[in-house]
C-alpha cells in the first residue's frame, strides 16, 4: 500500500515555519501523499440545523493555499485534497488554481472531490445545495476540458463557455487525476464511471461492506468502458476524530491497531491508506515533534504490515 497524511490544520498555532517544517519531515519520512481536508466555513448549531461531525470553531485552513505552501518546503511528495466540495466552487476557478499549483509542484497534484454534506455552507457560498450531484458531474468535465483544450466552449446546464482559453496547462495535462470520495451510490457510481481513485473512510462500515463499495466502484467502470484495474483506491483509517468519541481520539495511540487497520483494508481491496495527523494530535502528540516522532513509527510500523507500495 502506499501511505498517505491528511494534514493537520492545527499547526497553524505554531506559526508558518512549523508548518513547513511539518510538510518537509512528512516528506523525508517516506509517505507518498499530502492531503488536505476542506471546509471554507462550519455552522453553528442552531434551530432546524443538523447537527454536523465537527464543532464550529474547528480550524480549517484554505486546502489549495495550504497546499501550495506546502509545495514550497517539499520536492517529491503528492499534493492533494481529500476532500475538496467542488460543487460549492466556481470550476473555471478551481481549474485554474490547480493548474498553478500542479506547474508549481513539478506535476505532483491529485485532486480529490466530493460533494460535501452542510448545506449551510454552500448557503453561506451562494451555492444551491439540492443540485450539488449534477453540478459535480458538470465541473468535472469542465475541468478536464481546461486541462487539455487550447480553446474551450463548454454548454452545460450550470456552466457555460465560449472560446475561452487558459494557460499555463498543468504539467499532467487532462491526466491530472481526480479521485471521487463519498459513500452514497451516486459517489460511487461517479468514481468508476469519470473518476481515477475513490477515496473512501473507515467511517463507511466494515470491512465487508466497504470491499462491496470497491466492487460497485469497479462494476461503475466497466459500465463506462473503462478499466477498473486503473482506478486507485484510498482509505482514511479511523472515522473523523472528535473531543467527544474517546475510541476515535485514541485511535493513534496505539500503533498495533492502526496497523490491523490498515491490513483490513488492504485485504478488502484498497492500495493507499491515510494518516490523520488530526487524531495524532488529538490522541497527544501536542507538538510538531510529537507528530513528526507519531508518524515516523506508523509509517514504518505500517511498511512491515502492508508494503512498501
Amino acid at each position: 500500500m502506499k501511505l498517505a497524511v491528511e494534514f493537520p490544520s492545527v499547526v497553524y498555532r505554531e506559526g508558518p515555519a512549523e508548518v513547513a517544517r511539518l510538510a518537509s519531515a512528512i516528506e523525508e519520512i517516506g509517505y507518498d501523499q499530502l492531503d488536505m481536508f476542506d471546509h471554507v466555513v462550519m455552522g453553528h448549531p442552531i434551530e432546524g440545523r443538523a447537527t454536523g461531525p465537527y464543532p464550529a470553531n474547528m480550524p480549517i485552513l484554505e486546502a489549495f493555499i495550504t497546499l501550495a505552501f506546502a509545495a514550497a518546503a517539499t520536492s517529491t511528495i503528492g499534493l492533494g485534497t481529500e476532500v475538496l466540495i467542488l460543487p460549492q466552487r466556481q470550476p473555471t476557478l478551481v481549474a485554474k488554481q490547480v493548474s498553478t499549483l500542479d506547474t508549481l509542484s513539478n506535476g505532483r497534484v491529485r485532486l480529490g472531490v466530493g460533494v460535501g454534506w452542510q448545506d449551510s455552507e454552500y448557503g453561506a457560498l451562494g451555492v444551491e445545495y439540492a443540485r450539488r450531484g449534477r453540478m459535480m458531474d458538470e465541473a468535472i468535465a469542465l475541468l478536464r476540458a481546461w486541462w487539455t483544450d487550447a480553446s474551450v466552449d463548454f454548454d452545460g446546464e450550470f456552466y457555460q463557455v465560449e472560446a475561452m482559453a487558459m494557460e499555463p496547462k498543468p504539467p499532467q495535462g487532462g491526466e491530472l487525476p481526480i479521485w471521487v470520495g463519498g459513500g452514497s451510490a451516486a459517489a460511487l457510481k461517479r468514481a468508476g464511471a469519470v473518476g481515477d481513485g475513490w477515496l473512501g473512510s473507515a467511517a463507511m462500515g466494515d470491512v465487508g461492506r466497504v470491499a462491496e463499495m470497491i466492487t460497485t466502484v469497479k462494476q461503475a467502470a466497466e459500465a463506462a468502458g473503462r478499466d477498473p484495474a486503473s482506478l486507485g483506491f484510498q482509505t482514511q483509517l479511523s472515522p473523523p476524530p472528535r473531543d467527544d468519541d474517546p475510541a476515535a481520539r485514541n485511535f493513534y495511540a496505539n500503533p498495533h491497531e492502526v496497523a490491523a487497520v490498515a491490513v483490513a483494508a488492504q485485504s478488502a481491496g484498497f492500495d493507499w491508506a491515510t494518516i490523520n495527523v488530526t487524531g495524532l494530535f488529538l490522541a497527544g502528540a501536542r507538538s510538531i515533534d510529537a507528530m513528526i516522532e507519531s508518524l515516523q513509527a506508523l509509517h514504518d510500523r505500517l511498511r512491515e504490515e502492508v508494503g512498501a507500495d
